[in-house]
């Protein structure tokens, strides 16, 4: 197996089944006599092996790979040796080219790299991209006549962040031919005719649009389609309004400026809090609304936690309060701008991405958005707004004799048990997003034009810049004693460990207000100091610092 690719490959084989595979493969292999790679689909005979011993993955308990309990009672996984047939815990691999690619954020970027290997990691892409190649232009007329919708149909259907003649535009066309004919394939006529007419891409960009190259045309010809889009990738050819390490600003037309997160996975650090604030000043000096939207493969996965960690263990509280005050105000300038404000979330918008979208004057989130205030997972509360507003939003909701206590107590547990809401929808039962307010755009690629027309609208409509506000209610002593009664019986329960409780003891101090003996109505900035000094207290316990280690190291949160 070499490298992830195949190793994800037999992965997916393991899930989906290997009857299912053999189904399959039979069913193309004698249903498609004229195809030219038909022999891809014929069988190894370890296949045949597997089948007669029932190894047919998940469904049978193994199958490529095996799950086992070693005698210390320790779980791990071990993959078939193919010559063997037999068992055997999983050999590391590791391949210069792949390690290459580990700094390199844009996965197109990462193709031209990948073949470059000298290693069997770029022999396995070489050949594996050549073999793409090979089929897919054989594929016109056959399967479509225009180049862009067999790649539409691959990124729809398949759920491939770049189509065919995508990747192979991203490793070059005429380096794709060498590729080919490397293991004995030749370009198909259509392919040899646009090179040698100077056509060295299947797609370009002008005046903003995509355009694909045409077999029948012979020519470059719009894609059909996207007036309605607004694609950012076709704008780089347009000097940026402002650009720093962390945000790209786009002029997105019709007096609307867009904030485009460029940092590594678009996490939020000091670069993108400065060119945020930036784009605010050029939009209230020169344009009428921000919206704040990316196409990238998430919209942020929070704050950089990476700088916390560092500023943490090197003890640097003041510096990292001022890094929580300046997160704070530059998602209250968002809220408070004399321009209306539009944050567009899809895919992942974690922590600090969720409290920039909860503080937008209207969000635009595609339906599949997994959003929420996932803090906790890393020990420490909602620093940058998030936990003020989730106090404040229980404070709309109060109503006169209502039981207050409770519509608390949801929006408590929301952070608390660090939920994401699994789709835009979804975020609206949590509160994260407001019913009436913001709006849930279905087809992603119209999110950002969306977000730009309700902009437009906000600023026709005579847009009034609003006041901070010093009406929130919050509950004090008789919230925080339900909220300290309530984690204690959950620690007593064992569902909680003993840095959980001092976590959600934080953050009912912060929620209820702090120990004030009736509820009393509170300013924003009240709450934003004490959320910010719950988060700061929070940074000086060696538990926390584990937790932000070990999500940093591994990825994932840790429970200790």
């Amino acid at each position: 197996v070499i490298g992830r690719a195949k190793s994800a490959t037999f992965r997916t084989v393991d899930v989906v089944g290997l009857d299912t595979l053999v189904h399959v493969a039979n069913g193309v292999y004698a249903n498609c006599p004229e195809d030219e790679h038909k022999d891809t689909f014929k069988l190894p005979d370890f296949i045949d092996t597997m089948m007669e011993n029932k190894w047919l993955g998940s469904k049978t308990g193994q199958g490529f790979y095996k799950k086992n309990v070693t005698k210390e009672g320790k779980k791990e996984i071990l993959a078939l040796d193919l010559d063997s047939m037999e068992y055997v815990v999983q050999p590391r691999a590791k391949f210069a080219t792949l390690e290459l690619t580990k700094t390199i954020d844009n996965v197109a970027d990462r193709f031209p790299v990948l073949i470059k290997g000298k290693d069997k990691a770029g022999d396995f892409y070489r050949k594996s991209f050549a073999s793409l190649f090979a089929y897919v232009q054989h594929r016109i007329p056959e399967i479509s006549d225009e180049l862009y919708r067999i790649d539409d149909a691959m990124s729809a259907g398949f759920g491939w962040e770049h189509g065919p003649y995508q990747v192979w535009d991203a490793v070059g066309v005429a380096k794709g031919v060498e590729l080919m004919e490397a293991i004995g394939k030749k370009p198909a006529a259509w392919v040899t005719e646009m090179l040698e007419k100077g056509f060295e891409s299947f797609y370009t960009v002008k005046d903003g649009s995509t355009y694909y190259y045409s077999i029948p045309d012979k020519d470059y010809v719009k894609k059909p389609g996207q007036d309605g889009f607004i694609i950012l990738d076709n704008l780089r050819a347009n000097a940026p309004v402002f650009k720093n390490s962390g945000v790209t600003v786009h002029d997105i037309g019709d007096g609307i400026l867009n904030v485009e997160f460029t940092s590594k996975m678009n996490s939020i650090g000091g670069d993108v809090l400065a060119g945020m604030n930036k784009a605010i000043d050029i939009a209230e000096d020169r344009f009428d609304g921000l919206v704040v939207a990316n196409n990238g493969a998430n919209f942020s996965v929070g704050a950089n936690i990476g700088m916390i960690f560092m500023m943490a263990v090197e003890q640097e509280y003041d510096e990292l309060n001022m890094a929580i005050k300046q997160f704070q105000d530059t998602v209250m300038r968002l809220r408070y701008s004399s321009i209306p404000t539009i944050v567009a979330p899809h895919q992942m918008a974690l922590g600090g991405g969720c409290e920039m979208t909860m503080h937008s004057d209207v969000a635009v989130a595609s339906a599949e958005t997994y959003i929420g205030l996932v803090e906790f997972g890393v020990g420490v509360i909602p620093g940058g707004g998030g936990s003020k507003e989730m106090a404040l939003r229980a404070s709309d909701t109060f109503e006169k004799n209502d039981v207050e206590l409770n519509r608390l107590r949801e929006y408590f547990l929301t952070i608390g048990t660090a939920k994401v809401a699994t789709s835009a929808y979804e975020a609206y039962d949590l509160g994260i997003l407001r019913k009436g307010v913001d709006h849930v755009v279905v087809n992603d690629n119209r999110r950002i034009a969306f977000a730009k027309a309700q902009a437009r609208l906000l600023a026709d409509k005579g847009y009034t810049q609003p006041a901070m506000r010093k009406d929130i209610k919050v509950l004090g002593q008789q919230a925080l004693g339900m909220f300290l009664v309530g984690t204690d019986a959950m620690k007593a329960g064992k569902y909680i460990s003993e840095h959980d409780l001092k976590i959600a003891n934080k953050l009912a101090y912060v929620m209820a207000g702090g120990d004030l003996s009736a509820p009393t109505l509170v300013s924003e900035q009240y709450l934003l100091d004490l959320e910010r000094e719950a988060f700061l207290s929070l940074t000086g316990e060696r538990k926390t610092l584990e937790r932000l280690q070990h999500m940093i190291q591994k990825g994932k949160p840790l429970r200790n």
